[in-house]
């Protein structure tokens, strides 16, 4: 155990964790410093990111060229670390780019949050109370909503929710907001505890209540379950423009495709692998952005069990001799506030994008989601997953066997005619160390 330790100097905390955990290793601690920026006042604004940092944890930033959406031409920023994403988005949007690109629908950007409690009495009581206080617990919030309801936000409505079916005595008071540009998490969460304090107070000084009546706020917390912030992206194209030099039968492929979504849309085993790939796309263009890829992940997932099962997030179907391929998913982030104000990249990523608004990002994200989505279906129902995947991993393979400059390209070079594992590439580079390549 160690009491203190947030209060200790960064200097220090590294000195006990290198001391604690790796007997005071010295490429321990150098490797740590390697990663600081030089910079002394840029590291410094990294480090109060968030709390007992020692360094950073880099990630790669590549973009994704080529995006048409909505007939603007966008080069998308991603944050992964896993091979073959950045590379399948971009080959998806310069392949729809020549076919109308994607089209968005921005359905809704509500977002919620709930006060929990628990009443003993009369439904029907507190009910009556509810309504009768409703307005004032509005305005008691004026003061926090005041400059959101300037740029055109706020409180869109509060309402009581019986939940006592589920939970004895549970009642929730929901409110619907609209948060602009921002995420919304601060505001939305303030605004929730002073709707809890007024209408504890009201409660309080009534006269309506027998003494027996007890009133327990529990929580006031946002919902980052947002089914009413939504974002609907499309393509669509008569199948046989889908022809290209990998697809010689576009009828086939189309039909194909379909079958391979409805899988997805049916088979939870499926769905989980093929959403999975969907979130390579948004969760890179999320955290390039500075947005909460949780937040944003888990609302997703809740999303795809909406109907009682899970399913796929993207759907497909062939209608007039069209092929139609679309995903709709909630999409709750920002375009300001927070770390989006704060970190230089998120700033230079948003720049690349354009400044865009909340609204403009939503279908950017949506985007890059169903890209990742088609490229991975184009794949898997033509030439098979692995062999992309494995070439775009074969610089990682070298990395991890230590081969050099000179062995990286003529290694890259051979397996462009040959298939790629492990094993095939630790036995090329030993050929290739002893001349026998």
């Amino acid at each position: 155990m160690k009491d203190g330790f947030s209060k200790l100097s960064k200097e220090e905390k590294i000195k006990w964790v290198n001391e604690t955990f790796f007997n005071s290793d010295f490429e321990s601690l150098e490797l740590i410093k390697k990663y600081w920026n030089e910079d002394k006042s840029f590291q410094k604004l990294h480090d109060e990111f968030a709390e007992n940092t020692l360094t950073n944890f880099y990630l790669p930033l590549g973009v994704a060229p080529n995006f048409i959406i909505d007939n603007k031409n966008y080069t998308i920023p991603m944050v992964t670390e896993e091979s073959s994403v950045v590379a399948a988005a971009s080959k998806a949007a310069k392949y729809w780019s020549t076919r109308g690109g994607f089209k968005s629908t921005v359905i809704s950007t509500t977002k919620t949050g709930q006060i929990h409690f628990k009443f003993n009495g009369s439904s029907k009581k507190i009910e009556t109370f509810f309504i009768s206080i409703k307005n004032k617990l509005e305005d008691s919030c004026k003061e926090i909503t005041k400059n959101m309801n300037k740029r055109g936000g706020g409180i869109i409505n509060i309402n009581l929710l019986n939940k006592t079916n589920s939970i004895k005595d549970y009642f929730q008071i929901a409110v619907k907001f609209d948060t602009v540009d921002s995420m919304g998490a601060n505001f939305i969460n303030s605004c929730l505890e002073q709707i809890a304090l007024t209408f504890e107070t009201e409660f309080n000084e009534s006269n309506i209540f027998n003494k027996s009546d007890k009133l327990k706020i529990i929580m006031s917390i946002l919902s980052n379950y947002t089914p009413e912030c939504v974002v609907k992206v499309e393509l669509k194209s008569k199948i046989s423009n889908l022809k290209s030099k990998d697809i010689s039968d576009p009828e086939n492929f189309a039909k194909k495709f379909v079958e391979a979504v409805e899988i997805a849309e049916n088979d939870i085993s499926r769905a989980v692998t093929h959403n999975k790939g969907i979130m390579n796309g948004i969760d890179a263009v999320v955290i390039a952005t500075g947005n909460d890829f949780r937040a944003v992940e888990a609302a997703i997932h809740a999303y795809a069990s909406k109907y009682g099962s899970y399913m796929s997030l993207t759907h497909a179907k062939i209608e007039n001799d069209e092929f139609v391929y679309w995903i709709e998913i909630p999409i709750s982030i920002g375009t300001v506030g927070g770390i989006i104000n704060l970190h230089p990249m998120v700033k230079w990523c948003l720049n690349l994008l354009q400044k865009p608004n909340s609204k403009q990002l939503m279908s950017i994200i949506g985007a890059a989601g169903l890209a990742q989505n088609f490229a991975a279906i184009k794949s898997l129902i033509t030439s098979g997953i692995q062999v992309g995947h494995m070439k775009m991993h074969l610089i990682n393979i070298l990395n991890s066997l230590g081969a050099d400059e000179y062995e990286k390209t003529k290694i890259v070079q051979y397996f462009k005619a040959n298939k790629v594992t492990f094993n095939s590439v630790k036995t090329a580079l030993k050929k290739l160390r002893k001349n026998e390549l």
